[in-house]
């Protein structure tokens, strides 16, 4: 396997063979080098990639990962975790060699970054990625170790302080984006529903059963490269049918049926979420709520089914939690304190007793 020139071009190619996945072997040609030195180092390189050799650097065993992972998760699920990795982990590791990444390596990047003075939350998002390359490695290409493990995390899985509307706030606030129709039903189905953002932008007149007042939630939307993509929603639990107060529904109908030329599978709030995130700075400043982000409207509506009184396990069901404990864990601090109510109780019960 040994670079050579063509006369023809005046580039350099290389004749190789290698081992596929299912270790089936393949002959193949690579061409367009300057020089003979690229050519084989390609080659070396690539080889590295196809042995899972961990002398490879950190970059090329990334190329392995991110392939894998594009056929798994979704599209929009796939740039985020590529924007994370690339901007905050591969200029620190890239060059590294896989194999000679330490714990204390990690502890020195992990400072760095907590001096940027970034959320609690982010900061733990950043170290799960990185955490995730290093347990690919481990599981699927015999790596002895994840440096993470020992180097140990950052930051905070939840936000020390969750921003929410209360029913007032949120009533002050819907005031004063009535005069743009769009504007004002996105909010009162967010608000009133507790649905993600995307799913609510996937949401078309054929999800709404207005006789038995209910929304389906099967789908969610993202704008993509100036593209409109619908996705499946973020976990199987998340497909589920929403049961939606009178006032809503009858909102909901009239709002769908002053859109001109709406069709079933059209798409009923046909606008961006730069747009929404502009029309809630507008009603912001002109109410004077304090100011949250739009996702909060999901937590404004968790905080307000909780101080009704429902239970964990309905709430989980209404906002397509996959498991109970996630409500928990988000909302754990927003339940009231019934310690003192249970010592009375008992105090009833040990007197009946006597």
């Amino acid at each position: 396997m040994k670079a050579q020139k063509d006369s023809k071009t005046g580039k350099w190619f290389i004749q190789y063979r290698y081992k596929d996945w299912q270790g089936n072997i393949k002959k193949s040609t690579k061409r367009g080098f300057n020089t003979k030195r690229e050519t084989e180092g390609w080659l070396r390189n690539f080889l590295l990639i196809k042995q899972a050799d961990f002398n490879m650097r950190f970059d090329d065993f990334l190329k392995l990962y991110y392939t894998d992972m594009a056929t798994r998760l979704r599209e929009h699920t796939m740039r985020t975790k590529k924007y994370i990795i690339d901007i905050k982990i591969l200029p620190y590791f890239g060059n590294l060699q896989i194999n000679e990444i330490k714990p204390s390596d990690i502890r020195t990047w992990q400072n760095a970054l907590i001096q940027q003075d970034y959320a609690k939350t982010y900061l733990k998002t950043i170290n799960n990625q990185l955490n995730a390359i290093f347990n690919y490695a481990v599981k699927y290409y015999d790596l002895k170790g994840n440096p993470c493990s020992k180097a140990g995390s950052m930051g905070k899985c939840n936000a020390e302080e969750m921003l929410f509307w209360t029913k007032q706030e949120f009533m002050q606030f819907i005031d004063c984006v009535m005069d743009k129709r769009q504007s004002y039903m996105a909010f009162m189905t967010l608000y009133w529903t507790g649905m993600r953002i995307g799913e609510m932008f996937a949401l078309t007149a054929g999800d709404i059963d207005f006789e038995r007042r209910t929304i389906s939630i099967s789908k969610s939307y993202q704008r993509i490269d100036r593209r409109d993509v619908i996705t499946p929603p973020k976990t199987p639990k998340s497909k589920r049918v929403i049961s939606i107060p009178k006032f809503l529904a009858i909102d909901l109908k009239d709002y769908i049926g002053s859109l001109y030329g709406n069709e079933e599978d059209d798409r009923i709030f046909p606008f961006t979420k730069s747009f929404l995130g502009h029309e809630m700075q507008r009603g912001v400043k002109s109410s004077g709520v304090k100011r949250i982000r739009l996702h909060d409207l999901r937590h404004s509506h968790a905080s307000l089914l909780i101080e009704m009184g429902f239970t964990p396990l309905a709430i989980a069901e209404r906002l397509g939690h996959d498991r109970i404990e996630t409500t928990m864990n988000t909302y754990a601090h927003l339940y009231p304190n019934k310690q003192g109510q249970m010592a009375d109780k008992l105090e009833v019960e040990y007197k009946e007793g006597l």
